[in-house]
């Protein structure tokens, strides 16, 4: 946990750097063999989405953490960063709630920002 810890931890700040809104860590690991956490947050337009996006992938390069993917860039309403342990939905405001991913992972336990 401490490595992903410390990478939930880098997302959230770079998130908030660019002044991301809502930001939740989601705890997949007992609900799904495809990552370990969710990090889920949005921004309120493209622009805004998009420079949150650049920001966590140029951030997370620079640390030497694997971006596996990026998707959803072009558009700026969901952007999906894959880096293995940690996949980072980056939402436009007015789609956040469309797809309302906290809802869906009901079952996953919310990881404490402050605890980081």
């Amino acid at each position: 946990m401490t490595e992903n810890k410390n990478l939930l931890s880098t997302i959230v700040e770079v998130c908030e750097d660019r002044q991301a809104s809502d930001c939740v860590i989601l705890d997949m690991r007992e609900l799904t063999p495809i990552t370990d956490y969710y990090v889920i947050c949005h921004g309120n337009n493209e622009r805004q989405v998009q420079a949150i996006a650049k920001h966590v992938k140029d951030k997370m390069e620079e640390e030497d953490f694997d971006v596996r993917r990026m998707e959803g860039f072009e558009q700026g309403r969901w952007i999906l960063l894959d880096m293995n342990d940690v996949v980072c939905h980056i939402f436009h405001k007015d789609e956040r709630p469309h797809y309302n991913l906290e809802r869906l992972w009901g079952d996953a336990d919310e990881v404490s920002i402050e605890e980081l």
